[in-house]
């Protein structure tokens, strides 16, 4: 409900999930432009129909505002229930910012973490059908109030503290990856409408001129796939920027495409110019190190530019819970980590 906060949004999820959504902000410098959004516990069995809400979807919602989403798994927990794999599965279309922590390491021997490890990429692999291997982080984060279990192993207390430290290094890059990923956005947000735009002319264009309209568009959208590769084909566009078929066909469904506007070519001029010209001058404000021009389709352009200054702002950190529960304060293994403090980022743990 407070303007000052952007989680307006989330009223269309109901009163349910608003009355466990909870807020809390400190005045703390080291925590400035930060805000950590902490789900719940994820359910198995029939305990997923308790929540009086639609669990992925809110995911979804904070996943498509994140810099960074952090999925977290028990070393000697390894199980993915119905609801974690509807989870995980939502965030497809937000993999660059997925980072995979395997927490509690110091639960388990070298011996034993190698087949967790194994494990956990198997599991893995069979809910997240991408080619490439996803980076795991090992760690243990113990709450400060909570002393770790008896049968605590330090046969990876090396290893452990070499891996916290490349996961640090990661949140250290988050500001610069940040601004790098709205470009991106923008521009896949330019090309998609570019070929959304060729969609609805196209189906408008073959719209007969007098009777049956409805019968051809009928036909149109029942074998849609068949339209978008005469699209593809016509318009030279790549087909990883056209909708999903079926969802496209269920939403186009509640309008008459005789009504939309016809193509405009100067649009997609303009569109195109962005997307050739003024994009790639933007990427040149950016250190030419930190650049991923191949990842969102512009050409490499030389040049350094300086990173913006970080805007000061207060922080929030949000906790859904399913009942009120003290917040934990996390430390590295082996006491204080003397790694440098990680500047400010946005980040969505799982």
């Amino acid at each position: 409900v407070s303007g000052e906060l952007p989680f307006s949004g989330l009223t269309k999820f109901g009163t349910k999930f608003l009355s466990r959504f909870q807020v809390a902000q400190m005045n703390n410098p080291l925590l400035s432009n930060l805000t950590l959004i902490d789900t719940p516990g994820i359910l198995s069995g029939s305990k997923q129909i308790q929540r009086g809400y639609d669990f992925v979807s809110v995911i979804n919602w904070f996943a498509e505002r994140s810099d960074l989403i952090l999925l977290l798994f028990d070393s000697y927990k390894l199980d993915i229930s119905d609801e974690f794999k509807g989870a995980i599965q939502s965030l497809r279309g937000h993999e660059d910012k997925v980072r995979i922590v395997l927490n509690k390491c110091d639960q388990v021997s070298q011996q034993q973490l190698m087949r967790v490890y194994g494990a956990l990429m198997w599991s893995l692999g069979k809910v997240i059908p991408t080619p490439e291997v996803k980076r795991v982080y090992l760690g243990s984060f113990w709450p400060r109030y909570k002393t770790p279990v008896a049968n605590r192993s330090d046969d990876n207390n090396e290893l452990i503290a070499i891996e916290q430290r490349d996961l640090l290094r990661d949140l250290r890059s988050i500001p610069k990856n940040a601004a790098l990923r709205r470009v991106n956005e923008i521009v896949k947000r330019a090309r998609q409408s570019r070929v959304h735009a060729h969609i609805i002319g196209h189906l408008r264009s073959e719209l007969p001129s007098m009777f049956g309209k409805n019968k051809k568009a009928k036909a149109m959208l029942d074998d849609l796939p068949a339209e978008f590769r005469k699209i593809q084909v016509k318009y030279n566009l790549p087909p990883g920027d056209f909708p999903n078929p079926e969802a496209f066909k269920s939403d186009l469904e509640a309008f008459k495409i005789a009504d939309f506007n016809k193509f405009s070519q100067k649009l997609i001029a303009s569109a195109d110019e962005a997307l050739s010209v003024d994009f790639p001058k933007l990427m040149q404000k950016f250190p030419s190190d930190s650049r991923r021009s191949a990842e969102i389709g512009l050409p490499e352009s030389a040049g350094d530019g300086a990173d913006g200054d970080a805007v000061d702002g207060q922080f929030a950190s949000m906790r859904v819970s399913e009942k009120a529960g003290g917040r934990a304060l996390y430390t590295p293994i082996g006491g204080t980590s003397t790694a440098p403090i990680p500047p400010p980022y946005s980040a969505l743990s799982a």
